[in-house]
């Protein structure tokens, strides 16, 4: 008997599970199921078939708690599920990959407990808007900075911003690409008009269009938003970098001298996005002052 069938023989002789919520590092709520009818047994055993046992534990403390009782009521073993995914297990060395994790949240989802799939299901759904968000942000990049992508994207993985060097690199490589200052200016404008589109809470990779946007002369941000070329992207991203947190080093100056036809123009598409957090920004910054 090899490591991934171990638990299937633990499980065999199983009577009963006790089935807990897991808030933190604790176990709250608890849930009996009989498993002495073979269907249900069998039921559980294939939701917990391990495909494999690859080397490594999840900092967190689990969702779910499985406690496994033998007809006489002893307690046999117990595990805890790690994101609908692995399962710890005290007889492994590390966690173990599911053959199938869904079969698990189905079967916690009958037994009575359906917040683990709601939040499987949630967590995929933010997967893949970001997943999304990503590559709409990669295919808005100007020409001449693909080569920097890649560290571009690990200042998310790292939790770093971008340094000094990487937006000095940024800026040559925009000069040389794009010496139309209207050019580089409606490039950085959608580049940052895409992506997550927020104004706070969004991946640190998207800093970096609005940090190269800082350095730009507020007279050529104003020319690239009147040419013919500019497009809601373009507005989308001249709204993040106006309203934003101290997105210029004279913010407040430059927000006040934005000529009224296209500061009515940014707060339309502020209005029109449905992010809340942008629509208020830009009526404290946009909005006319009121008599």
């Amino acid at each position: 008997m090899n490591e991934t069938t171990a638990l299937d023989s633990v499980l065999q002789q199983a009577h009963v599970a006790r089935v807990s919520s897991v808030s933190g590092f604790k176990a709250d709520g608890k849930i009996r199921v009989d498993l002495s009818d073979p269907a249900k047994s069998a039921q559980l055993r294939r939701a917990m078939a391990v495909e494999s046992l690859p080397g490594f534990h999840c900092m967190c403390g689990g969702d779910v708690r499985f406690e496994l009782f033998d007809r006489d009521g002893e307690r046999l073993s117990a595990l805890v599920l790690h994101h609908g995914a692995t399962l710890r297990w005290g007889q492994w060395e590390s966690d173990a990959v599911l053959v199938d994790g869904r079969l698990l949240l189905a079967w916690l989802d009958e037994v009575g407990m359906p917040g683990p799939m709601q939040q499987f299901e949630a967590d995929r759904r933010q997967a893949e808007e970001s997943a999304e968000e990503k590559r709409s942000w990669l295919a808005a990049m100007p020409a001449g900075l693909e080569e920097a992508a890649d560290r571009i994207l690990d200042l998310s993985r790292t939790g770093s911003g971008p340094s000094p060097e990487l937006l000095a690199e940024l800026t040559h490589r925009l000069l040389a690409a794009l010496p139309d200052p209207v050019e580089r200016v409606l490039a950085l404008l959608g580049w940052y008009g895409s992506g997550s589109g927020r104004c706070s809470g969004y991946p640190l990779h998207e800093s970096v269009p609005g940090e190269l946007l800082r350095g730009v002369a507020m007279a050529d941000l104003l020319a690239g938003l009147a040419d013919p070329r500019a497009e809601e992207r373009h507005d989308a991203g001249a709204v993040r970098h106006l309203v934003g947190w101290k997105t210029r080093p004279r913010q407040k100056r430059d927000v006040a001298g934005l000529p009224e036809p296209l500061r009515d123009r940014l707060l339309a598409h502020a209005r029109r996005s449905g992010d809340s957090d942008k629509h208020n920004r830009a009526e404290r910054w946009l909005a006319p002052l009121r008599a």
